[in-house]
């Protein structure tokens, strides 16, 4: 008798084809999106390379619900690239990109007073911004956005250039409605005079704090015994009145266990206005790790659940939809000193968020579904007049508790955001398309966080950055003038299946000559 073999399914569902690059050489390739025991993974193979396989969400079901929350892009006034290569080689922003600058990133410093494990920015010598620079990056963000909402200030350790000061009173010159430091609080915590500095400024901190356990920032920052440095950082600025948001990098392995206690210090310490947990990625510096076993989004929710005992629950959190929904995940909570309420358990958010099913129902109210875009986006900034307004014009849709108000709800409220940046193993080029957090540089270009920091753009902007500042000095003290070459980005082009495939230069890969 003739015995037929049996055909066998795979162990995946076949999601959907993208585009990503090779952790080795950064070239661009075909990625496929799988769905495997409730898990989303990427799967791609370099020619050269081979084969990569990386966990992008722990949470199958949640990434494909989510979509519902994509909301159409916002075109900027103006585009600075032309689309050339395509994506992601024309940044930017070149008129491919789907979604404006929510938040713009100047990086005013490659330099830092630590070193640490883990920096996406890879910090160390290099370069600084001078003014003038700056004020070229500030004024063409006002070109292209109009009212630029947000801009953060971040390095390296932008706290150590010796023009931050000057530098962000620049942005508040030019109304930019939120200036933000992005500082491990090193110079904060010992310099009397740059605390004074900062409260005449009044910005908003976005303050790196990684749990309580010295294991911890050993591991993560180098540095065991800092946390006395940090909470006294936060004690002064306390003293100032400033709006601070912590910002702790993740571990699965390292300091996952102590989400639910950061969350519970930052609600009782009269500086934190909300926290943004950013799970670790393998960007820039970083140690071993295994691409299968990344911390996600749905990993930190569900810790915080656990740790929390349910008083922040899994479904309290909504993505954020003016980037790529499974990017960000958010909610506001009432803290009174008494009562910690989701503002999710009393509004259903979800109706006015919700892009695809809700876009043709016609009774839902403008004015509360503008109020929630603002604060479900990543130009959000917790403790502003703005948020609260915000949170009184939402909440008017809101049956608030018994004995509850209005004023004290919006005056209480405390942001829990959550952020995952991608990295070589977990790049897609759908996600970096719709990317609202933008590093703006010299000459204009606005470049999306995750192409910046994977592709080769930080690498070559460094080094010009660096050439400059060389350049600056030895007309400076020949006493001629100087003019600057601008920034440029080049990628080797090399043939490949009759595609052209471009590559940065440097990134393990021998150059060939050009097809």
């Amino acid at each position: 008798m003739l015995c037929r073999a049996r055909k066998k399914d795979v162990d995946y569902v076949f999601y959907e084809l993208t585009r990503s690059i090779c952790p080795e050489c950064r070239r661009v390739i075909d990625a496929h999106i799988l769905l495997r025991d409730n898990k989303v993974y990427m799967r791609k193979r370099c020619p050269e390379h081979g084969t990569f396989e990386g966990l992008v969400y722990s949470d199958a079901k949640a990434y494909m619900e989510n979509a519902r929350f994509n909301k159409p892009g916002t075109i900027p006034l103006a585009f600075s690239t032309e689309i050339q290569h395509g994506c992601p080689y024309d940044c930017g922003l070149c008129p491919d990109h789907q979604q404006h600058a929510c938040l713009g990133i100047i990086e005013v410093n490659s330099a830092c007073n630590m070193d640490c494990p883990l920096c996406f920015a890879d910090a160390g010598a290099g370069f600084n911004l001078t003014l003038e620079e700056v004020e070229g990056i500030l004024d063409h963000l006002v070109e292209t956005e109009g009212n630029p909402e947000v801009v953060q200030f971040s390095g390296g350790e932008p706290s150590i250039h010796p023009q931050i000061i000057e530098m962000m009173w620049a942005a508040k010159k030019r109304n930019i409605r939120h200036v933000m430091l992005n500082t491990n609080g090193k110079r904060i915590a010992d310099d009397d005079a740059f605390l004074q500095q900062l409260s005449e400024l009044h910005p908003s901190v976005y303050f790196q704090f990684d749990g309580f356990e010295a294991e911890t920032y050993r591991i993560i920052r180098g540095e065991p015994d800092i946390l006395p440095q940090k909470l006294r950082a936060l004690d002064r600025l306390a003293e100032i009145g400033a709006n601070v948001v912590l910002v702790p990098a993740i571990d699965r392995y390292v300091n996952l266990h102590e989400v639910g206690a950061i969350v519970e210090f930052g609600m009782k310490h009269p500086a934190v206005r909300g926290i943004n947990f950013q799970p670790a990625f393998q960007s820039g510096r970083h140690g071993e790790h295994d691409p299968m076993q990344r911390l996600t989004i749905p990993d930190i929710l569900r810790a915080l659940e656990e740790q929390t005992s349910g008083t922040l629950m899994v479904s309290d959190f909504v993505p954020v939809p003016c980037c790529f929904p499974t990017c960000n995940s958010v909610t506001y909570v009432l803290n009174d000193g008494d009562t910690v309420l989701p503002m999710t358990r009393i509004l259903n958010v979800e109706d006015y968020l919700d892009y695809i099913t809700n876009r043709a129902v016609p009774d839902l109210s403008e004015e509360v579904k503008l109020s929630l875009e603002g604060l479900w986006s990543s130009s959000a900034v917790p403790g502003s007049d703005k948020a609260a307004q915000q949170f009184a014009l939402s909440c008017a849709a809101c049956e608030l508790p018994d004995g509850l108000d209005l004023g004290t709800f919006a005056q209480n409220i405390f942001m829990i955001m959550l952020q995952d940046f991608m990295d070589p193993w977990t790049f897609n080029q759908k996600n970096l398309m719709k990317c609202c957090k933008e590093i703006l540089l010299p000459d204009g270009k606005q470049i999306p966080f995750c192409a910046y920091n994977n592709v080769g753009y930080r690498e070559q902007a460094r080094l010009q950055l660096q050439a400059r500042e060389r350049e600056r000095n030895k007309a400076r003290r020949a006493g001629i003038p100087y003019a600057p070459a601008p920034l440029t980005f080049t990628f080797e082009q090399k043939q490949q299946n009759d595609v052209i495939q471009v590559m940065p230069p440097g990134k393990g890969l021998a150059h060939e000559p050009r097809a």
